[in-house]
């Protein structure tokens, strides 16, 4: 029963068809004070679960191969890629459409931002396995400003006052810093794309994820996981369309922008 539950979390956390934020909707509500950039925010989604990212221009002139990331599963990735595609669009996308509707997306960023801020233990502690001690005391002083003056974390007066930015690191990065390659890429069915060592590191982090000892109960806890990817999707509906849009094989750029966003990630620190 703990495996099945363990992989429901993990299905219910790396649904793809999140993640980001980048499009401009209107300005949070003055009521709430919204201590957030929307378009940073939106970044950051953009970095956590579709991973749709632009890659630095180089100067002209000057060309330099794109790394790759071995595909062995190719078929079988495929196969998934079209199964999670017809999942974000008949179910995800809908539901998240219907949640957008309902609630303002000021709302919808504060509960954002009250989950960013209750995993902090998984960035802070990634954050010390790398000896990043300025990223650790810097996720250490967002949690305490952010979950006293920021009513619980659902706002982020670290970022807003202090210009303390969250640390996006995760087991899967340390493993890369460790000089662990990522092996080979795998598309999870529902999950969405990853590789060998980035599941590796997802499933190590599940342990540091405070929601998972706050929330016991097995259909609850996936109920609190599958409302935080509804509201994930619902700040970042568009982006996955048009990713499919600008590319000649979607598969083939999703898994590329994947790749490079997690390689510029370990390259970051």
């Amino acid at each position: 029963m703990k495996v099945i539950y363990w992989v429901f979390i993990f299905a219910l956390c790396l649904i793809p068809f999140h993640r980001p934020c980048l499009a401009g909707d209107s300005a949070p509500s003055p009521s709430l004070e919204c201590s957030i950039s929307q378009s940073d925010e939106k970044q950051d989604a953009y970095a956590t679960q579709m991973a749709l990212v632009t890659v630095p221009l180089k100067p002209s002139g000057v060309e330099e191969p794109m790394e790759t990331i071995a595909d062995p599963l190719e078929p079988i990735n495929r196969t998934f890629f079209h199964l999670n595609d017809k999942f974000y669009f008949w179910i995800l996308k809908p539901v998240s459409s219907v949640y957008k509707a309902i609630l303002p997306e000021d709302v919808r960023l504060g509960v954002r931002n009250f989950f960013s801020n209750l995993t902090t233990p998984v960035r802070l502690v990634n954050c010390l396995m790398q000896a990043n001690f300025k990223g650790a005391g810097t996720e250490t002083a967002r949690f305490l400003l952010n979950t006293t003056f920021g009513m619980a974390g659902f706002l982020d007066p670290a970022k807003k006052e202090f210009k303390l930015e969250k640390k996006e690191e995760d087991f899967g990065q340390t493993l890369g810093f460790l000089g662990i390659g990522p092996a080979f890429y795998i598309n999870w069915p529902i999950l969405g794309p990853s590789s060998l060592r980035d599941s590796i590191g997802f499933v190590g982090d599940l342990f540091l994820d405070p929601q998972n000892y706050l929330v016991t109960s097995i259909p609850a806890n996936i109920a609190v996981k599958s409302y935080i990817q509804v509201n994930e999707t619902s700040l970042t509906i568009g982006e996955y369309e048009d990713l499919k849009a600008g590319a000649l094989d979607p598969y083939i750029a999703l898994k590329d922008a994947y790749h490079q966003y997690r390689q510029n990630k370990i390259r970051e620190r």
